[in-house]
């Protein structure tokens, strides 16, 4: 296996993938799969798979039965850092926020979302699926005893640069952030921005253009 320096964003990306589908073949009790089936899950050509997996896998192909499904998955798994799970914090206990307290899929990913901070004093003390949403003015101290290196915005627009500052100042490293803005992070500091309103227009506007051919 090689270094993840050496590894391109374009094969990283696709890692998680890859993961899925395996995951879903040791549900179906599947013990090898090849590189063939796996590329018309993800619609990628088989060859771009078999170089993709040879960067990560530890263990090479089996000519007529393809890769160790199980030890696929780990290897991956391993790469990726899903073997280690992450603490992560989310700023916003609305309906967004709720819903990644309440999800469980991110386990499988590696990130295990633990509190929610929010300033509304109704949301404060209460639990969602047993995750407590804390106070704001906690969130340094519990970023800190906690060792949290991620966390998620769902705040308002005007509220998410606030939030993204008072993460960064309590060092947190890598944000996704699902507030419609644009910020301005600190170095040092990652950022994803997801625009869930932006997205759905696209998915509108290609719909549309099918409709009328």
């Amino acid at each position: 296996m090689q270094e993840k320096q050496s590894v391109s964003k374009a094969t990283i990306d696709r890692l998680p993938l890859y993961l899925r589908f395996l995951q879903e073949a040791s549900a179906r009790g599947d013990k090898y799969i090849s590189s063939s089936v796996i590329a018309q899950s993800i619609s990628v050509s088989s060859v771009l798979v078999r170089k993709d997996l040879a960067l990560v896998s530890s263990k090479a192909g089996v000519p007529r039965k393809g890769f160790a499904v199980a030890t696929l998955i780990n290897d991956i798994e391993k790469f990726l850092g899903y073997d280690n799970l992450s603490d992560v914090i989310v700023v916003g206990a609305g309906g967004l926020g709720k819903a990644f307290l309440g999800y469980e899929g991110f386990k499988n990913n590696g990130m295990n979302i633990v509190a929610a901070f929010d300033k509304d004093p109704t949301l404060v003390g209460t639990f969602v699926s047993g995750k407590p949403i804390l106070p704001m003015d906690k969130l340094p101290a519990f970023v800190e005893e906690r060792k949290i290196r991620i966390g998620i915005i769902a705040v308002p627009k005007g509220a998410a640069q606030e939030v993204l500052d008072k993460m960064a100042g309590a060092g947190i490293k890598a944000i996704w952030n699902f507030a419609p803005a644009a910020l301005q992070t600190p170095k040092g500091v990652t950022l994803k921005t997801e625009d869930l309103a932006a997205s759905l227009s696209i998915l509108a506007s290609k719909l549309f253009r099918l409709a009328a051919d």
